[in-house]
Protein backbone atom coordinates (compact mmCIF):
# COMPACT_ATOMS: atom_id res chain seq x y z
CA UNK A 1 0.00 0.00 0.00
CA UNK A 2 1.16 3.48 -0.79
CA UNK A 3 0.42 6.01 1.21
CA UNK A 4 1.20 10.13 0.44
CA UNK A 5 0.34 12.97 3.04
CA UNK A 6 -0.93 15.91 1.94
CA UNK A 7 -0.11 19.35 3.17
CA UNK A 8 -2.55 21.77 2.02
CA UNK A 9 -2.21 25.51 2.33
CA UNK A 10 -4.78 28.05 0.83
CA UNK A 11 -3.91 30.61 -1.24
CA UNK A 12 -7.13 31.97 -1.17
CA UNK A 13 -10.17 32.30 1.01
CA UNK A 14 -12.02 28.80 0.54
CA UNK A 15 -16.04 29.22 0.65
CA UNK A 16 -18.41 26.35 1.00
CA UNK A 17 -21.70 26.00 2.89
CA UNK A 18 -20.94 23.96 6.06
CA UNK A 19 -23.62 25.55 8.46
CA UNK A 20 -26.13 27.82 7.56
CA UNK A 21 -26.99 29.84 10.77
CA UNK A 22 -29.72 32.70 9.71
CA UNK A 23 -28.23 35.09 7.47
CA UNK A 24 -24.51 33.65 8.01
CA UNK A 25 -23.54 30.77 5.77
CA UNK A 26 -20.64 29.29 7.53
CA UNK A 27 -17.57 26.67 6.60
CA UNK A 28 -16.26 24.49 9.19
CA UNK A 29 -12.56 23.78 9.11
CA UNK A 30 -12.72 20.48 7.64
CA UNK A 31 -12.46 19.41 3.84
CA UNK A 32 -14.71 16.57 2.79
CA UNK A 33 -13.30 13.93 1.18
CA UNK A 34 -15.61 13.07 -1.56
CA UNK A 35 -14.65 17.15 -2.71
CA UNK A 36 -10.76 16.29 -2.33
CA UNK A 37 -11.03 13.48 -4.63
CA UNK A 38 -12.57 15.61 -7.61
CA UNK A 39 -10.39 18.31 -7.01
CA UNK A 40 -7.37 16.01 -7.12
CA UNK A 41 -8.28 14.75 -10.81
CA UNK A 42 -8.97 11.00 -9.29
CA UNK A 43 -12.43 11.25 -10.75
CA UNK A 44 -14.43 13.52 -13.18
CA UNK A 45 -17.88 14.36 -13.57
CA UNK A 46 -19.48 15.22 -16.97
CA UNK A 47 -18.78 19.66 -17.62
CA UNK A 48 -22.79 19.41 -18.01
CA UNK A 49 -25.02 17.50 -15.47
CA UNK A 50 -28.46 18.40 -14.42
CA UNK A 51 -29.08 15.80 -12.42
CA UNK A 52 -28.31 15.12 -8.48
CA UNK A 53 -24.60 14.44 -6.67
CA UNK A 54 -22.88 11.50 -8.95
CA UNK A 55 -21.18 9.81 -6.17
CA UNK A 56 -21.92 6.39 -6.80
CA UNK A 57 -21.40 6.93 -11.12
CA UNK A 58 -17.73 8.81 -10.28
CA UNK A 59 -16.60 7.05 -6.92
CA UNK A 60 -17.04 3.21 -6.80
CA UNK A 61 -14.85 3.00 -9.72
CA UNK A 62 -11.92 4.26 -7.53
CA UNK A 63 -12.82 1.11 -4.95
CA UNK A 64 -11.92 -1.41 -7.81
CA UNK A 65 -8.55 0.91 -8.23
CA UNK A 66 -7.66 0.70 -4.77
CA UNK A 67 -7.37 4.30 -4.42
CA UNK A 68 -8.90 6.25 -1.57
CA UNK A 69 -8.38 9.86 -0.17
CA UNK A 70 -9.34 10.56 3.25
CA UNK A 71 -10.89 14.14 4.94
CA UNK A 72 -8.38 16.88 5.29
CA UNK A 73 -8.25 17.76 9.15
CA UNK A 74 -7.10 21.47 9.35
CA UNK A 75 -4.08 21.61 12.06
CA UNK A 76 -4.44 25.31 11.68
CA UNK A 77 -7.34 27.96 10.42
CA UNK A 78 -8.18 31.38 10.27
CA UNK A 79 -11.62 32.87 9.34
CA UNK A 80 -12.75 35.48 6.69
CA UNK A 81 -15.92 37.11 7.06
CA UNK A 82 -17.32 39.07 3.69
CA UNK A 83 -20.74 40.07 2.97
CA UNK A 84 -23.25 39.58 -0.07
CA UNK A 85 -26.05 41.74 -1.80
CA UNK A 86 -27.48 39.47 -4.64
CA UNK A 87 -30.56 41.57 -5.27
CA UNK A 88 -31.88 42.71 -8.55
CA UNK A 89 -29.94 45.92 -9.23
CA UNK A 90 -33.62 47.98 -11.06
CA UNK A 91 -34.70 51.11 -10.76
CA UNK A 92 -38.22 49.18 -9.60
CA UNK A 93 -38.24 46.30 -6.98
CA UNK A 94 -40.77 44.86 -4.27
CA UNK A 95 -40.91 41.86 -2.33
CA UNK A 96 -43.06 39.11 -2.99
CA UNK A 97 -43.23 35.49 -1.28
CA UNK A 98 -39.73 34.01 -1.38
CA UNK A 99 -38.83 36.44 -4.59
CA UNK A 100 -38.07 40.27 -4.97
CA UNK A 101 -39.99 41.30 -7.97
CA UNK A 102 -38.70 43.85 -10.75
CA UNK A 103 -41.69 43.67 -12.80
CA UNK A 104 -44.95 46.06 -12.17
CA UNK A 105 -47.96 44.39 -11.70
CA UNK A 106 -46.29 40.68 -12.75
CA UNK A 107 -45.72 37.97 -10.00
CA UNK A 108 -41.88 36.91 -9.59
CA UNK A 109 -41.28 33.16 -9.25
CA UNK A 110 -39.53 32.41 -6.09
CA UNK A 111 -36.35 31.23 -5.39
CA UNK A 112 -34.07 28.92 -3.49
CA UNK A 113 -30.94 31.11 -2.99
CA UNK A 114 -30.21 33.51 -0.11
CA UNK A 115 -30.20 37.30 -1.98
CA UNK A 116 -29.07 39.10 1.31
CA UNK A 117 -26.27 37.53 4.35
CA UNK A 118 -22.79 36.79 5.08
CA UNK A 119 -20.03 34.44 4.68
CA UNK A 120 -17.63 33.22 6.48
CA UNK A 121 -14.62 31.36 4.99
CA UNK A 122 -11.98 29.63 5.86
CA UNK A 123 -8.51 32.65 5.22
CA UNK A 124 -5.71 32.86 3.17
CA UNK A 125 -2.97 30.85 5.08
CA UNK A 126 -5.56 27.94 6.64
CA UNK A 127 -3.14 24.57 6.99
CA UNK A 128 -4.93 20.92 6.20
CA UNK A 129 -3.67 17.47 5.93
CA UNK A 130 -5.33 14.44 4.18
CA UNK A 131 -3.87 10.98 3.25
CA UNK A 132 -4.36 9.42 -0.53
CA UNK A 133 -4.00 5.49 -0.38
CA UNK A 134 -3.44 3.53 -2.93
CA UNK A 135 -3.40 0.00 -3.67
CA UNK A 136 -1.17 0.23 -7.63
CA UNK A 137 2.17 -0.35 -7.92
CA UNK A 138 3.22 2.64 -10.05
CA UNK A 139 3.52 6.26 -8.04
CA UNK A 140 0.00 7.97 -8.08
CA UNK A 141 0.36 11.59 -10.48
CA UNK A 142 -0.68 14.32 -8.04
CA UNK A 143 -1.24 17.82 -8.62
CA UNK A 144 0.50 20.51 -6.40
CA UNK A 145 -2.19 23.01 -6.68
CA UNK A 146 -5.95 22.45 -6.90
CA UNK A 147 -9.11 24.60 -6.51
CA UNK A 148 -11.95 23.86 -4.06
CA UNK A 149 -15.50 25.46 -2.86
CA UNK A 150 -17.93 27.42 -4.21
CA UNK A 151 -15.57 30.18 -5.54
CA UNK A 152 -13.10 27.59 -6.98
CA UNK A 153 -10.18 28.93 -4.60
CA UNK A 154 -6.60 27.93 -5.37
CA UNK A 155 -4.74 25.51 -2.75
CA UNK A 156 -1.26 24.39 -2.97
CA UNK A 157 -0.12 21.17 -1.68
CA UNK A 158 2.82 19.11 -0.71
CA UNK A 159 3.02 15.82 -0.65
CA UNK A 160 5.01 13.68 1.05
CA UNK A 161 5.15 8.86 0.73
CA UNK A 162 4.85 7.35 3.60
CA UNK A 163 5.57 3.92 4.85
CA UNK A 164 2.63 1.71 5.96
CA UNK A 165 2.61 -1.39 8.08
CA UNK A 166 -0.19 -3.53 8.51
CA UNK A 167 -1.14 -4.34 11.75
CA UNK A 168 -3.22 -5.13 14.84
CA UNK A 169 -4.17 -2.33 17.48
CA UNK A 170 -6.47 -2.27 20.27
CA UNK A 171 -8.19 0.78 21.20
CA UNK A 172 -5.67 2.99 20.04
CA UNK A 173 -6.40 6.70 18.88
CA UNK A 174 -6.27 7.92 15.17
CA UNK A 175 -5.99 11.56 14.94
CA UNK A 176 -6.87 11.83 11.00
CA UNK A 177 -10.18 12.40 10.13
CA UNK A 178 -12.49 9.68 8.31
CA UNK A 179 -16.30 9.53 6.63
CA UNK A 180 -18.64 7.53 8.81
CA UNK A 181 -19.87 5.95 5.57
CA UNK A 182 -16.48 4.68 4.58
CA UNK A 183 -15.49 3.24 7.52
CA UNK A 184 -15.56 -1.05 7.15
CA UNK A 185 -18.31 -3.12 8.99
CA UNK A 186 -15.40 -5.59 10.48
CA UNK A 187 -13.68 -2.92 12.32
CA UNK A 188 -14.09 -1.53 15.80
CA UNK A 189 -14.20 2.04 15.73
CA UNK A 190 -15.07 4.24 18.78
CA UNK A 191 -16.08 7.38 17.68
CA UNK A 192 -14.46 9.95 19.64
CA UNK A 193 -15.22 13.37 17.80
CA UNK A 194 -18.04 13.50 14.72
CA UNK A 195 -18.60 16.93 13.01
CA UNK A 196 -22.35 16.08 11.16
CA UNK A 197 -21.87 17.80 7.37
CA UNK A 198 -23.28 16.64 4.46
CA UNK A 199 -23.39 14.35 2.76
CA UNK A 200 -21.97 12.20 5.44
CA UNK A 201 -20.70 13.01 8.88
CA UNK A 202 -16.84 13.56 9.95
CA UNK A 203 -14.93 11.57 11.91
CA UNK A 204 -12.35 14.08 14.23
CA UNK A 205 -11.00 11.47 16.32
CA UNK A 206 -11.35 7.63 17.29
CA UNK A 207 -9.95 4.93 19.05
CA UNK A 208 -9.66 1.66 16.24
CA UNK A 209 -9.48 -1.98 17.27
CA UNK A 210 -8.56 -4.23 14.57
CA UNK A 211 -6.21 -3.64 11.35
CA UNK A 212 -4.34 -0.62 10.31
CA UNK A 213 -1.82 1.22 8.28
CA UNK A 214 1.04 2.61 10.65
CA UNK A 215 2.22 4.74 9.02
CA UNK A 216 5.83 6.34 9.65
CA UNK A 217 8.00 9.05 7.58
CA UNK A 218 9.41 12.48 8.41
CA UNK A 219 6.80 14.89 9.25
CA UNK A 220 3.93 12.84 9.70
CA UNK A 221 1.04 14.51 11.28
CA UNK A 222 -1.23 10.67 12.08
CA UNK A 223 0.46 7.85 12.70
CA UNK A 224 -2.26 5.58 12.03
CA UNK A 225 -5.23 4.71 9.34
CA UNK A 226 -7.44 1.86 9.26
CA UNK A 227 -7.13 -0.60 7.11
CA UNK A 228 -9.84 -1.20 3.91
CA UNK A 229 -11.02 2.52 3.43
CA UNK A 230 -13.60 2.43 0.60
CA UNK A 231 -15.79 5.03 -0.77
CA UNK A 232 -18.91 3.67 1.17
CA UNK A 233 -21.30 5.52 -1.21
CA UNK A 234 -23.30 2.43 -1.78
CA UNK A 235 -24.81 3.78 1.46
CA UNK A 236 -25.96 7.39 0.46
CA UNK A 237 -29.45 8.41 -0.46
Amino acid sequence: MRVYQGTLTLQEHLYFASREIGILFASEPVLGNYALTYALGLCHSPYYWNGGPRYKQDLLPLNEAGVYVTPGAFEQFYFAFQQFNAQTDTYYSRFDQNAIATVPRQKARPTNFPQTGKLRMLGIGSVARFYVLSAQDTTLALPTYIRLGKFLSKARIQWTELQATLTEVEDEQITASLNAADIPPHLDLRILSLMSVHPAPIIGAALLSGAGWRLSGAGIAATLLPADLRYGVELLP
